[in-house]
């Protein structure tokens, strides 16, 4: 038997249905970029622009989906967010908190308000560690005099609960990393982040390393972590189906900026911007009645060290070809900008979409909740 805990040590009480729904993370101008050196004195040739002036908020309660092509950007925003990466410039707050002046002892503290739950289930866990010392490691990092958690009865008493809370039995505390699958180590990785009772979590592809049958348990025991302690997601994802099921906005990103945001009801079935278009056009359909026109993408993705002038997406999208190739498209760079309810898209021309390719989507929204059931 572990001792009852304290109110400190206490598990985060469930808050975002009490609360309104004001932004909990605040992300503006965003810029990360990577220098490229080279040579003998290895001086600086350039810069490989993998964020680059992003900003949006994240509601309170709220899971914000954040898809994109492999290199678009999506893991290196929600890492630098956290501070596992440095910024190049712009600004984050949490709560109204700013993220990026923090140091030392304050930015310590801060690191309780926001966690990571890791793509990859096996590299992220320390396979020479017992459980109880992964999860642990956090609570260790962050003892002091009023939460006890330098006492190893109090930590593995909290650690024990979460296990609990994940699905996980208390006695798995004593084993070590390769004596579970992979659906139970990324278990182990949601406890792990979980263990500060955060308010902000950055979900970073927590599903991709895993089997179908276990990626919709995992997907619906991060809903049912959500509701039971108050949780605000960043769910970063490949699979547009698994970001429908879990998310409430999505932001669509493209070489390093969000080229559309939206609610996921806008955004798959009215999608604006010509990219989103082409992507939700590949998405299989489980109807084999049901057919829709597929929009390929010509060309390769560019290099972020040398991104295109004006619309990043100009030298691949079909829309574009359509209008007659437009100068503005090669010259201008599109803002974020709202075209009613919300709905903000970055194109030139996003009020152009055609009805063929907008109905790319009518009809698989009639066995949408089938697809997402196979997908998931």
């Amino acid at each position: 038997m572990t001792e009852p805990m304290t109110t400190e040590d206490t598990f985060a009480q469930p808050a975002a249905a009490a609360q309104p729904r004001e932004p909990l993370v605040e992300i503006r101008d965003l810029v990360k970029y990577y220098p490229i050196r080279g040579g003998i004195l290895r001086r600086k040739l350039g810069d490989v622009k993998a964020v680059d002036g992003v900003s949006f908020d994240v509601l309170r309660g709220e899971v914000f989906g954040l898809v994109g092509e492999s290199g678009c950007g999506k893991s290196t925003l929600g890492k630098t967010l956290i501070r596992l990466q440095p910024p190049t410039s712009g600004s984050a707050a949490i709560g109204g908190e700013p993220i990026f002046d923090k140091k030392g002892a304050d930015l310590k503290r801060l690191r309780r308000r926001m966690q990571i739950i890791f793509q990859d289930p096996v590299g992220s866990l320390n396979p020479r560690m017992p459980v109880s010392d992964i999860i642990g490691e956090g609570l260790l990092a962050q003892a002091d005099k009023d939460n006890n958690w330098g006492t190893r009865k109090v930590r593995d008493g909290r650690v024990g609960d979460y296990l609990e809370a994940v699905g996980l039995r208390r006695d798995y505390a004593r084993r070590y990393p390769h004596e579970f699958s992979g659906g139970q180590r990324q278990r182990i990785g949601i406890a792990r982040a979980l263990a500060l009772a955060p308010e902000f979590v950055v979900c970073d592809e927590p599903v991709s390393a895993l089997d179908v049958s276990i990626q919709s348990q995992i997907l619906n025991l991060l809903l049912d972590l959500r509701a039971q302690f108050g949780l605000t997601y960043l769910f970063v994802a490949h699979n547009l189906s698994v970001v429908q099921y879990i998310s409430d906005r999505v932001g669509v990103m493209y070489l390093g900026k969000i080229v559309e945001l939206a609610t996921v009801a806008q955004l798959y079935s009215n999608p604006r911007h010509p990219y989103s278009i082409a992507l939700l056009s590949a998405v299989p359909n489980p109807n084999p009645r049901i057919r829709k026109k597929r929009l390929v993408m010509k060309g390769d993705v560019p290099s972020p060290a040398a991104p295109p002038s004006g619309c990043r997406f100009h030298t691949r999208c079909w829309l574009r070809e359509q209008l007659g190739n437009p100068e503005n498209c090669v010259t201008e760079d599109p803002p974020l900008r709202d075209i009613g309810g919300g709905h903000r898209t970055a194109c030139h021309w996003a009020e152009k979409a055609t009805e063929e390719a907008a109905g790319v989507f009518a009809a698989r929204q009639s066995t949408i909740d089938t697809a997402v059931a196979v997908e998931v």
